[in-house]
């Protein structure tokens, strides 16, 4: 009787050890595909990362900041952010009541105002002005004076036509 007791606890050990042992390969097999899978997804996110920046290099490329050529011309003005400076002074066309009086339209649903501006250079920006519902882009010269004084001058506009 002790001998079968033996055999039972024998057998039963084994079939304990083989389940563990299936069952650890099959765990190891599940965590190789899962770590294999987060390889290749960061692997993605590196390479949309990548064009993300590509992308964000092209978009700077016309603009002040990144234009040491234009900057020059303010060197002698001492300003910490010319391009800061540049846009503010222009959003501050916007303060005056009615229209903004460098957009060339009368606004349909409320007054034309600045929204968004890029400044390209020393002497070009491009904005984009809406009343809400009807929006265009300008293109102005500006010329930044020695007494800091900004000139604005309208180049070129356009009005979007509404599409429902």
């Amino acid at each position: 009787m002790k001998n079968k007791l033996f055999l039972y606890l024998f057998v039963f050990t084994a079939l304990i050890c083989l389940f563990l042992f299936v069952s650890n390969g099959n765990m190891q097999k599940a965590k190789d595909a899962k770590l294999v899978k987060l390889e290749n997804t960061v692997t993605a996110l590196e390479d949309s990362l990548q064009d993300s920046q590509l992308k964000v290099l092209d978009m700077q490329y016309f603009s002040l900041e990144n234009n040491d050529d234009a900057l020059a011309y303010y060197d002698h003005l001492e300003l910490e952010d010319p391009s800061r400076y540049i846009a503010d002074k222009l959003l501050e066309t916007n303060e005056s009541k009615g229209d903004n009086p460098l957009i060339p339209y009368e606004g349909m649903e409320s007054d034309f105002k600045l929204n968004k501006i890029k400044i390209l250079n020393h002497k070009w920006i491009v904005a984009d002005f809406s009343d809400g519902k009807y929006w265009g882009e300008l293109l102005i010269k500006y010329e930044l004076k020695d007494d800091m004084g900004v000139d604005f001058t309208l180049i070129d506009h356009l009005l979007y036509t509404r599409t429902n």
